[in-house]
């Protein structure tokens, strides 16, 4: 039996998924079992899978599910000990698996180890700051008030963890892994390796880009969350939604070309405020709002040139560079 395993959900991934295998297949860590869904693929990504030559890939496909039912696939079909997922557009870091197992075998009483995160443009050229919280052991609180794993690339989960919360929740069109981690942390301690391990590629064609649902089932996350949270963490749902709407704002800034996404923007900065009027106080709060204000005043041409040569400002935009 291998000690991991590695689940890989792939839908027409034929542009990275060679990429993202090889990163998987190089960790310094060897004893693993790595299983791609191929979840209905209908283009090359099942041709060039099926060129690697590694015995530790499994290739299995189905009709088109969802990523969280490709997710679910591989969690059946799965046998290691550990668990951990990747997208068929991130990478990993050479030492991912190797530090983020030492991690939870030092400390037997968590379920999941997770990494920091950086963000790498479409093109694979350019390389941002990303998602790097250092919370350990009881992070419900921190959960629920921002989803610091970034990405379902992220985490290494004991199987008993696994088998403690069932599976990715099938209804869910986005915001699954975040719903998951919020399942799991009651349960189960977490543990960081601090360091930057998950390179989460930054496309327009991601599930980010697609904010109405984004903004839809964050909520629907975030409302179910606080349903069964205890009464001692109430407290913090005010400031929960402030940050799914504080994290929309930098999704429409980061897509900021008319005056209707401008607007838009404004809008969900607002109600992030009004959730949690601390947020005026924030250097991201302040940021943002410095943004739109020139956004708003200046034609959008110019403002991006203003934009775009004041780093702090630029980067804030980002919605992967900050949770909270």
């Amino acid at each position: 039996m291998p000690k991991i395993s590695v689940i890989v959900p792939a839908y027409n991934s034929q542009n990275t998924i060679s990429e993202t295998i090889t990163s998987v297949l190089q960790q310094s860590f060897s004893d693993f079992e790595l299983i791609v869904i191929n979840d209905g693929s209908t283009d090359r990504t099942l041709e060039l899978l099926e060129t690697v030559q590694d015995k530790r890939l499994k290739i299995y496909s189905y009709p088109n599910g969802g990523l969280p039912a490709a997710r679910n696939r591989g969690i059946v079909r799965a046998t290691g000990e550990f668990l951990s997922f990747i997208d068929a557009d991130d990478l990993w870091t050479s030492d991912k698996l190797e530090l983020q197992l030492q991690a939870l075998q030092k400390n037997p009483q968590a379920g999941v180890a997770y990494s920091w995160t950086i963000c790498m443009g479409n093109n694979g050229n350019s390389f941002h700051p990303g998602v790097s919280e250092s919370f350990q052991g009881n992070v419900y609180p921190n959960l629920l008030v921002g989803n610091f794993i970034a990405s379902g690339s992220n985490v290494l989960i004991r199987k008993q963890a696994i088998e403690s919360v069932g599976y990715f929740d099938e209804s869910l069109k986005s915001c699954e892994d975040w719903d998951y981690w919020l399942r799991l942390a009651p349960k189960w301690d977490f543990v960081v390796v601090p360091k930057p391990q998950i390179i989460y590629r930054l496309s327009s064609g991601a599930m980010s880009s697609k904010l109405d649902v984004m903004e839809k089932y964050q909520t629907l996350v975030l409302e179910r969350a606080f349903e069964s949270a205890p009464l001692e963490l109430q407290y913090l749902n005010n400031r929960g939604f402030a940050y799914i709407y504080l994290f929309m704002t930098r999704l429409y800034l980061s897509r900021a070309t008319d005056e209707k996404v401008v607007k838009q923007a404004t809008q969900k900065l607002w109600k992030a405020i009004r959730f949690s009027p601390k947020i005026l106080l924030s250097k991201e709060g302040q940021l943002l709002l410095v943004k739109l204000l020139i956004l708003q005043i200046l034609t959008p041409k110019i403002a991006s040139s203003i934009l775009n040569q004041s780093p702090t400002i630029r980067n804030v935009a980002d919605p992967r560079l900050q949770t909270n």
